[in-house]
């Protein structure tokens, strides 16, 4: 994974603070890009494992169509508010179609922890529910630009 940020290093993440973001949050904006260049954003639920973001989308979405199309992907995800306390990351890389689509079940051991993870997180259960209607996808980040605004309320120095 690649840190692209040369400006603004000063609010970007530590690699604590990024996981310990993705952890927490729970709704992503996800762009892919129609086969004319026309980009499509839309949101979705998430789970992070510290390395890769889970994806749990509708197979039979634009989102989905355009990714078997053109698996290139850019998520964002952020927070706050007031503009001292927006933070968030920027996740791009290519997606990869993990198990069966759509999603009913089947022994899939990439699965069981990113499975764990969304349905603790999303729905506060210890088994993933599956509807026959969503699949996963992966994003294994290539590039991380991520900020937090926070930061500038510190002392000089500190977070450069």
């Amino acid at each position: 994974m690649t840190v692209t940020q040369r400006r603004g290093r000063r609010i970007m993440m530590t690699p604590a603070e990024l996981d310990t973001f993705l952890t927490e949050q729970r709704t992503c904006r996800v762009a892919t890009v129609s086969a004319d260049g026309r980009p499509h954003v839309g949101a979705l639920w998430f789970a992070w494992d510290g390395t890769s973001l889970w994806l749990y989308s509708i197979t039979r979405s634009r989102r989905w169509a355009q990714l078997r199309a053109d698996p290139r992907i850019a998520v964002v995800v952020d927070a706050g508010e007031e503009y001292g306390e927006l933070r968030g990351a920027e996740l791009s890389g290519t997606a990869v179609f993990v198990g069966e689509a759509p999603r009913i079940g089947e022994p899939c051991p990439e699965l069981d922890a990113p499975e764990r993870l969304f349905a603790a997180k999303n729905f506060g259960l210890d088994a993933m529910p599956h509807d026959g209607r969503h699949a996963w996808l992966k994003l294994t980040p290539d590039a991380i630009v991520s900020w937090d605004f926070r930061k500038l309320a510190a002392p000089a120095g500190l977070g450069d």
